[in-house]
């Protein structure tokens, strides 16, 4: 049994910047897989996710790197488009391509005590694959995708349908200051917390992207203080890398405030670079130190 599996799609992301424009992997698996894979192995981790065969290669290299991935064929790869301007806390999104969603037949083997579901789009999970996956273990949810609606190749922001069902199989829910405002009508972050922790959630992780966080759990409040990157390279993925270090942390049975700011660090050295986290525990470590 894995102590954490991911399960999300992996994408393929058009990344635009006012000075820059690439291609890349992306999706809440790809940067949540390639995080865990630079921590230390204490926290053991599989990641499940699912793709076309035309890009099988972003999961054959993740197998080359040493991470623990099954992947089944779907009939496309998401496809989004990504369009930042000058305030990186903020971007535009299209969806040229999706896959399909994950069925209870794929998940009904897994076993783990944590699952980390990486939602990019509003019927990735529907709740019995939720309900099948809370029955064998604990589940943690990054709400985006979830209120993610496409039409035509434009996302539009929603709250879903099956929320209060979900919410109620769920241990621990991330979403951001944009996304507590849709999931609850409520613009103050303390009063977020409370409803959705009302509504069966242990543990609520917002994220104020360069603002920093706060943590509610135990009706406690934790409030997390972002460090400062050194540059502000790329963005992209930065939610999911918080969630990396939060959950990796919990999973060793750390305290939900160093938790937070682990992830907080984390999450800032991956801005400084494309791509996912690719450094060490010991350079979170003295980031955290020394900021």
């Amino acid at each position: 049994m894995k102590d954490i599996c991911c399960i999300g799609h992996i994408t393929l992301d058009k990344i635009v910047t006012p000075d820059n424009e690439f291609y890349q992997n992306g999706g809440t698996a790809y940067y949540f897989a390639y995080g865990m894979n630079c921590l230390p192995k204490d926290v053991s981790f599989q990641l499940v996710t699912s793709i076309a065969p035309k890009d099988m290669e972003a999961v054959e290299k993740m197998r080359r790197e040493g991470i623990d991935v099954k992947a089944f064929e779907s009939r496309d790869t998401v496809f989004f488009e990504n369009k930042y301007g000058a305030n990186k806390n903020e971007r535009t999104q299209r969806v040229l391509a999706r896959s399909d969603a994950f069925t209870v037949d794929q998940v009904k083997g897994l076993e783990a005590k944590m699952f980390h579901l990486g939602s990019l789009l509003s019927d990735d999970f529907s709740p019995e694959v939720v309900e099948c996956l809370a029955n064998r273990g604990r589940v943690s949810i990054d709400v985006q995708g979830y209120l993610r609606e496409v039409r035509g190749e434009q996302v539009y922001a929603i709250d879903w349908a099956d929320k209060r069902r979900v919410l109620e199989m769920t241990d621990t829910l991330k979403l951001n200051e944009y996304e507590m405002e849709v999931v609850t009508g409520e613009k103050d972050p303390r009063r977020v917390a409370r409803v959705i922790a009302g509504w069966g959630v242990r543990e609520v992780v917002v994220t104020f992207g360069s603002y920093g966080s706060l943590i509610y759990a135990g009706e406690k409040f934790y409030d997390i203080p972002a460090f400062t990157p050194k540059k502000n390279v790329d963005v992209t993925g930065c939610g999911d890398t918080f969630s990396t270090g939060y959950l990796y942390c919990r999973g060793k049975g750390v305290p939900c405030d160093e938790a937070g700011r682990f992830a907080a660090a984390m999450c800032t050295l991956k801005i400084e670079h494309p791509g996912p986290f690719n450094g060490t525990i010991e350079d979170i470590c003295h980031l955290m130190e020394t900021a």
